[in-house]
């Protein structure tokens, strides 16, 4: 029986986490005998595969899911509870393609919540299959006991299916067991690669405010100068909302303080959108009912200055949309709230800070680590995927270094 390839086998080359890069062997067919041989025999003695493709099986399936969440990497967003509020309101009539990984015994060890969607790239029609993601998703990752071995079951599974061109994880993090879907498709020569998506900035936080303090030394005096001058207009409080019977009213507080300012120019604003405005209120119900809502105002007086929307969980806060009251900019009231939070989440034994999204300026004023995430691609080894492999990260990168050039002499 031949064997698969190890990722450090001769002639397997490796991805380093972080870089852009396209790997695979574009020329080699993936129908050959021997790489299908290969990769049915590794899903075989894997597990046993099938899909989901509505939103009733996928509710069926909340208890099993959140025990494999809280058995491999115990995050907010890979809930079901996260992601069924996801769908609801960013993906209600998506074509579901779950991807699920039983054992012998019938238990539930792997999942990959996919859906397909047809689009285009580089003006070329594309069949994708996508993880569910989108800029309010913040992050995305396979789920599975066994990485390597669900990996190659899945795409073992999804390789006797011509009805997709490309598969695309978005948002996956440094390390993150969906690396090894990229590894499988590497051992059976599809075309694959990964893009740098974002680099979230975050902080591990001491367990005690005193530490903190002495840490961020001279950091701290132009915040306690702003904060001198915001209490000169009157009291200066920072309030922390969890739920309860006003949870809409206080929503809508903070939602029109995010839409106040550059979010709106922009039309990035939570309020401005139908289906963004939704999903956080749902989310905002969910997360308090679970626990996990972690609201912030800082108020001058009774009056809301600044507003941080985020989830508390397992031992994180996660900070997901803030807001604040320009006219109040030159005290840096979105400062002096994340400094109030901070200090708040030690009190009570919050460990980390995660920032996520995009390595912000303000961010940085908390943090110098950030957490890098990647979209990871892989292509069909058809004449259609290896050609959109190729404008993905052949061409389009040159094209990038050709423009950048022009523009430098200019």
């Amino acid at each position: 029986m031949e064997e698969l390839p190890t990722p450090d086998a001769p002639g397997v080359a490796s991805v380093p986490p972080g870089t852009r890069v396209g790997v695979g062997v574009p020329g080699h067919n993936e129908t050959t005998p021997g790489a299908r041989r290969r990769a049915l025999f590794y899903a075989r003695q894997a597990m046993r595969v099938s899909e989901v493709r509505d939103l009733s099986g996928f509710d069926a399936l909340e208890s099993e899911w959140n025990d494999l969440v809280s058995r491999t990497d115990d995050q907010v967003f890979y809930r079901h509870e996260f992601l069924r509020c996801w769908l609801r309101h960013f993906a209600p009539e998506g074509r579901l393609r779950i991807l699920t990984g039983r054992d012998a015994e019938g238990r539930l060890v792997a999942v990959l919540p996919l859906r397909a969607q047809r689009g285009r790239q580089y003006g070329m029609p594309v069949r994708q299959l996508l993880s569910l993601t989108n800029k309010h998703s913040c992050r995305f990752d396979l789920l599975a006991e066994d990485p390597r071995r669900a990996a190659t079951a899945f795409l073992a599974h999804l390789m006797e299916d011509p009805s997709w061109d490309v598969l695309r994880l978005a948002d996956v993090p440094d390390g993150g067991a969906a690396f090894a879907v990229l590894a499988a498709a590497r051992r059976v020569g599809l075309p694959c690669g990964t893009w740098e998506s974002a680099r979230s900035p975050y902080a591990k936080l001491p367990d005690a405010v005193d530490t903190w303090q002495r840490e961020r030394g001279r950091q701290s005096k132009p915040l306690r100068r702003r904060r001198r001058r915001l209490e000169e207009r009157g009291r200066v409080t920072l309030e922390r909302v969890t739920g309860g019977e006003r949870l809409a009213e206080r929503l809508e507080e903070g939602f029109a303080l995010e839409r106040s300012g550059w979010k709106a120019q922009r039309g990035t604003a939570i309020a401005q959108s139908r289906k963004r405005l939704a999903f956080y209120s749902d989310l905002a119900e969910v997360a308090a009912k679970a626990g996990w809502l972690g609201l912030y105002y800082l108020r001058l007086g009774t009056q809301a200055i600044a507003f941080q929307y985020g989830l508390e969980y397992g031992g994180r806060y996660l900070a997901m949309k803030p807001g604040y009251d320009e006219s109040f900019a030159e005290v840096s009231p979105g400062q002096l709230l994340t400094e109030g939070l901070i200090q708040d989440c030690i009190g009570r034994g919050v460990t980390e800070l995660d920032l996520l999204g995009d390595d912000a300026p303000f961010k940085r004023e908390w943090t110098d680590t950030v957490r890098p995430h990647h979209w990871l691609f892989i292509y069909r080894n058809s004449l259609r995927g290896r050609a959109m492999y190729r404008a993905k990260f052949r061409w389009a990168p040159v094209a990038r270094r050709m423009v950048g050039k022009w523009v430098r002499r200019r």
